[in-house]
């Protein structure tokens, strides 16, 4: 990682920072709280991570965070794992995603669209209603706090409802996609074992409608938990017998009544992608999320009233959950529900165009897809509202800064974010105030201590090594479902360096506080010494129009060698002759290292992922390794299990 300082592609202008509610709040932040009040977000961060009680004191206080019974201190105990948070104090999430119903009741807090791309508002005041009769209805039918509620819905309204409804009652909301089978929603439910279910009777995407109806018979078949099944007819089918409705539970015109519940009080359970067993079913507090999340959507992504929020997401994935925390400060969230290129790749454009999307999110993979498609957003649809564009799920290569600075507006702010499910937030990532470098995170977060690590636990600068963070953060994992002694959540994030949290990512902080992510650690490539993460590979050979997508795995020979192949899925009409092969591998010798060039380059059909769209490289390499298939990959977890009897047969042949 060179230590030399490069041009920006982007800087904000004074106006623009001085107007960033992170520049207020440091300047309140230092009159109340002893913050500095100079040295921009670089002292900031600094103190926030220093001084974390003053800090997540100002946060609370800042956004005005109600509690029903004040805490006795910020932190009562910072070790990791287990901090405790505001000890005493009770609040309610819910209530705080609503509060805006208070002033603005007529203005959109949400605005739904589907494969039409014709937006349809909700209103705050109609949001409120709702929310207000489903959860009394939750409680006739007998709901308390801590009973688990699941939902097997889309990006739609009702979801949102449901959600704040079970947390307004205390209750822990779970949720899945319905294009999720059913081997792997019960993988996930039957962990937490649901007193309720929402359900769709199907979805529309990509242009068709997927019935789901024999899906929801087995989901209900096998959590014998269930107590009441809630049936939303989205495409239009009758009620199943035993079944209740959605309208007949979200008629009443009813205020809702918000559950005070401790700090600590679980909110909603999140699945890891369970790629090589049961995903780890990770439980988040109520508070937790509350304060994190306003501090990541107010501060860092700068979001307010005047604001709507559009992230391309489904409810099977932390970024959904992300999403609906817009409520908190105001925002109107943007809800779509349909395919990410329906009718074409320009979709999520169009989206953010007909819905004013001040601040749209999307995957690094779909603007790449745009990128090889040749799609022209600035010049194909009025993106005159769009502040920024943030971009997560794997790192965005510097073609991706490239092309959105060029395509979409040259004075656009390019966000690109790195968290996960595990906090459901972000390490590093968006910070309006800094300028955006080609192929860098702006800056580790407020409050998060973030660093690179050597195998022996020295930090790194302008190095690679492990992504750590040596404080504790209120949405950390309170506990994992059915991990009653802690143990497995010790040993995924915190058996490496005892008390310090260790994400599974290579990254560099560079010598000027910006963030480079390399992929995972646990996939790394190792060749002579020299490690590599699999997102440096990607990001060169995917530059050639040839190649659609690509996977590459490095493994351990018994013999002390290391055999490392690329996989290739080819784009339509390309051929993988001699001369192809030699341009990859000169891609990767000029770019990356001669060391990192593959023994072998091989075409496949296609590259397998995880339902949220991650590509599995560890599960492939078990393959590789020998390991029979239903060991070395949960199928529930994967797009196209297909695609994965490819590399077992390939394993075969070479043993």
């Amino acid at each position: 990682m060179s230590t030399v300082n490069p041009q920006p592609l982007w800087q904000p202008d004074p106006q623009r920072i001085a107007r960033s509610q992170v520049t207020r709040f440091q300047a309140w932040a230092a009159e109340h709280h002893g913050a500095p009040a100079d040295g921009g977000y670089e002292a900031l961060h600094r103190w926030s991570v220093d001084e974390l009680e003053p800090f997540w004191e100002a946060v609370i206080q800042w956004f005005d965070v109600r509690f029903s019974t004040p805490y006795a201190r910020v932190l009562g105990d910072r070790s990791m794992p287990g901090a405790e948070w505001f000890p005493g104090a009770t609040l309610n999430y819910a209530e705080h995603a609503l509060r805006a119903a208070e002033t603005r009741a007529d203005e959109p807090a949400l605005l739904h669209v589907d494969e039409t791309h014709e937006p349809r508002p909700v209103t705050w005041s109609e949001l409120s209603r709702q929310v207000g009769s489903l959860a009394a209805e939750l409680r006739a039918l007998g709901l308390r706090p801590g009973d688990r509620v699941s939902g097997y819905l889309p990006n739609i309204p009702q979801a949102v409802v449901a959600l704040l409804a079970t947390a307004a009652v205390g209750a822990v909301w779970t949720s899945c996609a319905p294009d999720f089978g059913a081997r792997s929603v019960l993988d996930r439910f039957q962990q937490v074992e649901p007193v309720v279910l929402f359900t769709v009777d199907g979805y529309r995407y990509g242009g068709k409608e997927h019935d789901r109806r024999e899906t929801v018979a087995e989901l209900r078949r096998e959590l014998p938990s269930l107590r009441a099944v809630v049936h939303i007819p989205l495409l239009g089918t009758e009620v199943p017998e035993g079944a209740l409705e959605w309208d007949a539970l979200t008629s009443a015109d009813t205020e809702p009544v918000f559950e005070p519940v401790p700090f600590a009080h679980p909110l909603w359970v999140l699945y890891s992608s369970g790629t090589t067993g049961l995903p780890k079913a990770i439980v988040q507090s109520q508070g937790g999320i509350l304060v994190e999340h306003l501090k990541q959507l107010g501060l860092h992504c700068d979001l307010g009233p005047e604001d709507r929020f559009f992230w391309y997401t489904s409810t099977g994935w932390m970024m959904w959950n992300f999403l609906v925390s817009g409520l908190l400060t105001g925002t109107t969230v943007v809800l779509y529900d349909g395919s990410p290129g329906y009718p074409d790749t320009g979709a999520q454009w169009r989206v953010a165009e007909r819905t004013g999307a001040t601040l749209y999110g999307t995957s690094a993979a779909y603007v790449m897809a745009c990128r090889k498609a040749d799609v022209h957003p600035g010049r194909d649809f009025d993106l005159s509202t769009v502040q920024c564009v943030a971009t997560t799920g794997s790192p965005l290569p510097p073609d991706g800064f490239r092309w959105l600075h060029d395509e979409v507006r040259e004075d656009l702010w390019i966000a690109s974010v790195s968290g996960g499910t595990d906090v459901c937030s972000c390490f590093a990532g968006a910070v309006p105030t800094l300028p955006v470098y080609i192929g860098e995170l702006q800056a580790p977060s407020l409050g998060t201590d973030l660093q690179s690590w050597d195998p022996s636990g020295k930090p790194l600068i302008d190095e690679v090594g492990e992504l750590v963070v040596t404080n504790p953060m209120p949405s950390m994992p309170i506990h994992f479902w059915n991990d009653p002694d802690g143990s497995r959540y010790h040993d995924s994030y915190f058996d490496t360096y005892p008390g310090v949290w260790r994400h599974g990512d290579w990254i560099t902080v560079t010598s000027r506080g910006s963030v480079v992510i390399h992929g995972r650690s646990d996939s790394t490539l190792n060749r002579q010494g020299v490690r590599m993460g699999s997102a440096d590979i990607y990001e060169a050979v995917e530059r050639l129009p040839e190649i659609k997508e690509s996977l590459v795995i490095g493994i351990e020979q018994p013999d002390g060698g290391y055999w490392m192949p690329l996989f290739v899925q080819l784009a339509p009409g390309a051929v993988l002759d001699q001369a192809l092969r030699d341009r990859i591998k000169a891609t990767i010798r000029e770019n990356l290292s001669p060391r990192h060039i593959p023994d072998e380059v091989i075409e496949v059909p296609g590259i397998p992922h995880t339902l949220t769209g991650k590509r599995i490289e560890v599960p492939v390499k078990r393959l590789l390794q020998g390991t029979p298939l239903e060991k070395a990959v949960n199928p529930g977890s994967i797009d196209n299990l297909e695609l994965l009897h490819f590399y077992e047969d390939l394993a075969r042949k070479r043993a």
